[in-house]
Parts: structure tokens; sequence; C-alpha cells
């Protein structure tokens, strides 16, 4: 099987051209090992969309095997693939997700594409959510916003992101109770009106580098907070680089951001 490993703010993944396995999570579980696979945060397969509103189909399966409906970073790498691998002439997409159908405007460069806009499509905001978390001491009652971004996101606003113990606490807000199917956990410091900074945990992978619907989530969380304002380019610093977020007064969501190539390569299945 030949693969492409790409990454957008060190978001990685290997990008498949093809339909998808029948043991699809087997191998995202074994590909995705940085120590014995190829290293990865999980695997996105990309097919022509079957519904004529779209251009492609992008799948995304997780490091843990588990199927995630969307994936920020990693719909502007598909972007990227179709249009440099010559699977279309168009800088204008829609691709086709679990979460809907998305579209993406090209950024070129020197005849590559480089980045993208997406729109993200609506947020929803849910009101503020307390959540218990065991053996946390005195600080064991967290409160978050919850968001919806086609996948569902926790929003925790602290004081200084960079002392958040992430990898302890991301997997208990993961697998917490108060969501039966899992949560993608953000911690979020506002250093300005425009701009935030923003460590994740994403459901299904763990500490990523960055996380594109987190970003949303987290501009739409701010937002609603009046951290933030509307219709205007908010910047999230991530551990991999920055997005650009802006939600637009009717809830719309457009992210902005680069995609990289790493690397061809090539396993037998």
């Amino acid at each position: 099987m030949h693969f492409t490993k790409m990454h957008g703010l060190g978001n990685d993944y290997l990008y498949v051209y093809g339909e998808v396995p029948s043991d699809v999570a087997n191998l995202s579980i074994r590909l995705s090992d940085r120590h014995f696979g190829a290293g990865s945060d999980g695997m996105i397969f990309i097919t022509p969309a079957a519904s004529p509103a779209a251009d492609f189909t992008m799948r995304i399966f997780n490091a843990d095997g588990s199927e995630a409906r969307m994936c920020g970073n990693g719909i502007r790498c598909v972007g990227k693939y179709v249009y440099d691998k010559g699977l279309t002439d168009k800088t204008s997409i829609d691709i086709d997700t679990l979460s809907g159908i998305k579209h993406l405007v090209l950024q070129i460069e020197d005849g590559n594409a480089c980045g993208a806009t997406v729109s993200m499509g609506h947020v929803v905001v849910s009101d503020e959510l307390p959540v218990q978390i065991e053996s946390c001491g005195e600080d064991s009652m967290l409160v978050c916003t919850p968001i919806n971004v086609g996948n569902p996101h926790a929003v925790f606003f602290v004081s200084d992101a960079e002392a958040v113990p992430l990898a302890t606490l991301g997997p208990r807000i993961e697998h917490h109770e108060s969501f039966p199917g899992g949560v993608n956990a953000e911690f979020v410091q506002v250093l300005s009106s425009h701009e935030l900074r923003m460590r994740v945990w994403e459901r299904g992978s763990g500490i990523t580098l960055a996380c594109g619907t987190g970003a949303c989530a987290s501009v739409a969380a701010a937002v609603s907070k009046g951290f933030c304002p509307k219709d205007e380019p908010i910047t999230v610093q991530l551990d991999g680089g920055a997005l650009q977020i802006t939600v637009q007064a009717n809830g719309e969501v457009l992210m902005t951001g680069p995609a990289s190539t790493v690397y061809e390569g090539e396993v037998a299945l």
C-alpha cells in the first residue's frame, strides 16, 4: 500500500488514495505507532465522492483505530494531496466527511498547494458544564464549555496553558462520564482579544501538536464569553504553530492554515 505522510502544524496522518480496507482499525494502530510503525496521529483515506455535491470523500482513523468524524488539519492536507497529485485542477473544492461537506479554498505557491481556508460549518456552543475529576486534589471540579464542530469538544479556560498536566488530565476528561462517546479536551489561555494559546488532548490520539477543530472550538468558546470578537481573525497558538480562526456573525467558522508533505512510503499489508 502506498501512503503519503503529511501534516498540518505537526498534526500528522498517513494519507491513502483508495478504499478503506476491512482491517483498517488494526492497520491504523500498527502504522501510527511512532516506534514500530511509520508514526502518525492516524490514517486518512481519500476517494472520489459518491455525492455529486462534493469532489472527494475523506475518512479519518485515529491512532487507536477508532474513526473520527472530522479533522481540521487533516482536511487541509487532503486538499493539498488531491491538487498536488493532479487529481483535480480546481482550487476551490468540496470534501465530504462524516460531519458533512466542507468547502476549501486552496492557497497555491509555485504550482503546489501550501495551505487552505476551510469553511468548517456552524458551531454549537452549549452552556458551561462542571466536570468532577478524581484524584485532582483541591482543583477537582473543573468547568468547561462544550462545543460541537461536527465532533465534540470540551474547552477549559486556564490562566497558564503551559502548566496544565495534559498527559494525566487529558485521558480523564476524554473518558469522563459526562462525555459518553469521548471528547476532545482543549486548555486555552487568553493572551489578548485576538490571540489564544491552546494545548489539546485529542479523542483517540492523545496529545497532538495541533487540532484544527479544537482551535475552532476554542475561538467559538472565547467569542461566546466575550473574550474575542466575531467576524475578525483570531490567532490560535498551538504547539505546532498558529491557525487563523474567524467566527462569523451567523455562527459559521473559517479556518486558515498550512499543509505540508513529509514523505512518500510503501508498506506490505
